[in-house]
């Protein structure tokens, strides 16, 4: 395969752009922590205002990954993961989860469509007490290598400059890869049929006291089918929702856990770089999403998915963008929970709306 052009043409250039217009707010938001200080630093606020449509915000939503649907269920580990880590989530058994579907949009009435990447929040629960809250999406790897791109990424989609992508595209050439991933990769009609990856790497400590690099990633065990765009433009702007809910309620839908285990040499620091297909996998466990919730007034309305809450047996690697998206997250938080009266909330109860 031929390697692509670090400046690509104008026909290419045009793709890219119109690919990152959609990926721009398709991960999440990253800031730097406290701890990179700089008299330039990028904070919260800057990543979070960076990510609003032209219109401003949707008051009361997450300020990115704004439209979905939660779900609740059970991981049910089968103790392969142990050999790993400590954490009590891969101890054979059956443990709550509970968590989000979710579309890469800062818009909550974007059409299902026009929405390049997939999303989902996750938490599990265990007995001791302990909470992993994990932060995926559908790519294989993030489309710049640090948050100061991310930033730079939206700066350069907001700017009027019509060199601005150009330029950002030379100054980044990793982006090239996720833009022929947005292109080639396939679309499907359901979240059932997605698979979600970590892509950030974690650390985890085995009982031993041994660790290793892990990201992970969540494998759809449902039938996967290809859809064009025009296809899923058919079926509607809001056809994944009730999909979802139609499908969960006929029968469970089910993900496979595999955990994958970095050699030395690979990068730890750098989520755009992918690690060989040829690693060490672990397979530890699945997660069984049994029922939809109410996106408005469900268990997931108000739980932030911070990346980098961590049970005994895992932590941070010197990847940054957790703590990053922990900063923003958390931002994000306190904007949309202020605004709660401008949330249009279904009637919660027979005797009127939640407020």
């Amino acid at each position: 395969m031929a390697r692509p052009s670090l400046l690509p043409d104008n026909r290419s250039l045009g793709s890219l752009v119109l690919i990152a217009a959609v990926i721009a707010v398709a991960a999440g938001a990253f800031a730097y922590t406290a701890g990179w200080l700089s008299p330039g630093r990028i904070t919260p606020d800057k990543l979070v205002a960076a990510l609003a449509p032209p219109g401003g915000p949707a008051l009361g939503y997450r300020r990115n990954h704004a439209k979905g649907i939660c779900f609740t269920g059970e991981f049910e580990a089968n103790n392969n993961g142990t050999e790993l880590s400590a954490a009590q989530v891969f101890a054979r058994g059956q443990y709550p989860a509970l968590g989000r579907f979710n579309l890469g949009t800062a818009d909550p009435n974007a059409p299902d469509s026009t929405v390049r990447v997939r999303g989902m929040g996750l938490q599990i629960t265990t007995p001791n007490g302990e909470v992993w809250r994990a932060a995926m999406i559908d790519p294989p790897f993030f489309p710049v290598s640090t948050p100061q791109a991310f930033y730079d990424l939206l700066e350069a989609l907001g700017s009027k400059a019509p060199d601005a992508m150009k330029v950002f595209i030379a100054a980044h050439p990793e982006f090239a890869a996720f833009g022929a991933w947005a292109q080639s990769a396939p679309w499907t009609a359901s979240f059932a049929e997605d698979r979600f990856n970590s892509l950030d790497a974690f650390i985890f400590v085995n009982p031993s006291g041994v660790e290793h690099a892990v990201r992970w990633s969540l494998l759809p065990q449902a039938q996967v089918i290809p859809m064009t765009q025009s296809d899923l433009a058919k079926l509607g702007p809001d056809h994944l929702e009730p999909e979802i809910t139609e499908r969960v309620a006929k029968a469970p839908q089910r993900w496979t856990m595999i955990l994958t285990v970095a050699d030395p040499a690979d990068p730890t620091s750098d989520p755009s770089k992918a690690w060989p297909a040829n690693r060490r996998t672990v397979t530890a466990g699945t997660l069984v999403v049994q029922r939809i919730e109410n996106e408005r007034d469900g268990p997931c309305r108000d739980i932030n998915f911070d990346p980098t809450v961590l049970p005994t047996g895992i932590h941070v690697s010197d990847d940054p963008f957790p703590a990053a998206r922990s900063a923003a997250y958390a931002h994000s938080y306190d904007l949309r929970t202020a605004e709660v009266r401008d949330y249009p909330y279904h009637l919660a109860t027979s005797t009127g709306a939640k407020p």
